[in-house]
Order: C-alpha cells, then structure tokens, then sequence
C-alpha cells in the first residue's frame, strides 16, 4: 500500500507555507536536531514498535525471534533521521529555528534536554507512569502553582491538538497497510475503520491529557518551580509553539510512515489473520 502523507502534516505545512521559502538549511537543522533533543525523541520511536502486534491482535512473541531483527530494520535511527531532515527542511524557516536553538542553548534548555532525552529513551513506562502520578498527587494535595505550570506546558506543546489525530491516523495506516500486505483479514472499509476507532475519543483525549501531565511531573522532577514558569513561559511564546506543532507533525508522520513499513515487512513473518 502507498503511503499517504498524513493530513496533520499537509495542514501545518499550508499554515506554514508564506515562510515556507526562507527554510533552513540542512547543517543548521542537524544541530538543531541535537540541541534540542528533537533526534533523540525521534529514536525513541523505534520503542513504540512493541505496541505494533497488540493493534493486531497478536503478541511480538508470535513472530518468533525474528520480530527484534525486523523492527530493527524498520525503525532504524537514520532512516527516521533522514526522513525528518527532508520535512523540515521544507518546513522550518530559520527565524523559528534560531528562537527554539536559542533556548534549547542556555544552561537550563539543556539541562532539560538531558532529562528529556531520558525520559524518552526510557523503556520502563510503568515506572514513568507511577512516579509521575505519586507527583502529581502531591502537588494536587498541596495546591501548588507547580501543577499549574504542568498543564500549561502540556498545552503549549500540543497548541495544534494533533495528539489524539496524530494516534488515530498511525493506528488506521498501519491497520490498511497490514491489511494490504495480508497480514490481516481486514473486514471494513477505511471509513468504517476510522468511525470504530473514534468510539473511544473522549476517554482516549482525557488519558493523553492526564498522562502527559504525570509524564512531564517525572520528566522535570529535578527542576525548581521557577525553572518550570521560565520553561512554561517559552513554550507559550507563539514561535515556540510553531515550532512543536511542526515537530509533533514530523514525529507522528515519521512514525505512521515507519509502521506502514512494519506492516509490509510483517507480512513475510506473520500468516493472514482475521480482525
């Protein structure tokens, strides 16, 4: 199945286009992948390949041994590193890169880079997920403006809302693309797809919502409460949050693109099964 550029993408890249023209070039956007941690979240992709089978019904087991080799392959750092550097490209100008690289340069950008970069890369999500909501707990015991500035910056990361469609459109590619690839017994259309998986869309947007703030309390834990109003506040500038909602369109694009991949080099392990 031919990929199809994600809708999320082609909108931002229209309300981006009268900058379009001033792009970055591409030396200056490698380093602006590394001084913002931007190369290490798109890395961190490759974990998300694990919920892979369970979309299909199966378990990474099912495949047998091979499932470490293939993912490997499909998720590999410099294909997603490429295909980034090839949106952005396009996309970033260098006004709206040299305000985030600026940011992300000071002392405390990147001390927060180290610790997001480990929360990304971290593989123990259970842990995340306890520690954070243990946090948030008890900030909601104390009343503390720090909460405050959690949920803003959740916000101000996701200005555009793209979270919950940018998860919808990975799920309904990868599912068309295994179906294309005979891996599964796809019993209804695209459309019919789409409509049973927005059954659940408030309950969805109101768990991402809650686990973003209990991932963001683990993630900055270290830092002072001044430190997250000066973080908050440069999240909330408008160019910073053009800025996240062109990087939050090229991550989920390089993810469904990655997981339509998946699909088709599944289809070599795994014989037809019926969902």
């Amino acid at each position: 199945m031919r990929a199809i550029r994600s809708a999320i993408v082609t909108l931002l890249f229209c309300l981006l286009l009268p900058a379009i023209a001033a792009a970055a070039d591409r030396a200056k956007l490698e380093t602006f992948l590394e001084v913002t941690g931007f190369d290490v979240a798109l890395e961190s992709i490759a974990l998300s390949a694990e919920a892979a089978p369970n979309m299909l019904g199966l378990e990474a087991d099912d495949f047998g041994s091979e499932w470490t080799r293939l993912t490997r392959g499909v998720f590999a750092t410099q294909v997603m590193h490429e295909m980034a550097l090839d949106i952005l490209a396009e996309t970033l100008t260098d006004d709206l890169l040299t305000h985030a690289a600026d940011f992300y340069a000071t002392d405390l950008g990147q001390r927060l880079v180290v610790a997001e970069n480990a929360s990304h890369m971290s593989e123990d999500d259970a842990l995340k997920s306890e520690s954070g909501a243990a946090i948030v707990a008890g900030l909601e015991r104390l009343d503390s403006e720090r909460l405050t500035y959690l949920e803003r910056m959740t916000e101000a990361s996701d200005s555009a809302g793209t979270g919950l469609r940018a998860i919808r459109e990975v799920q309904v590619r990868f599912l068309m693309a295994a179906a294309g690839a005979g891996v599964i017994d796809l019993q209804m259309e695209e459309p019919d797809l789409r409509e049973r998986l927005s059954a659940d869309e408030d309950e969805l947007r109101a768990d991402l919502e809650q686990n973003a703030i209990k991932g963001a309390a683990y993630t900055y834990q270290a830092f002072s409460d001044e430190e997250m109003l000066a973080y908050t506040e440069a999240l909330e500038h408008p160019k910073m949050r053009q800025v996240y909602d062109l990087m939050n369109a090229v991550q989920f694009e390089v993810m469904a693109n990655r997981f339509e991949a998946l699909a088709r080099a599944m289809s070599a392990l795994q014989p037809s099964q019926e969902l």
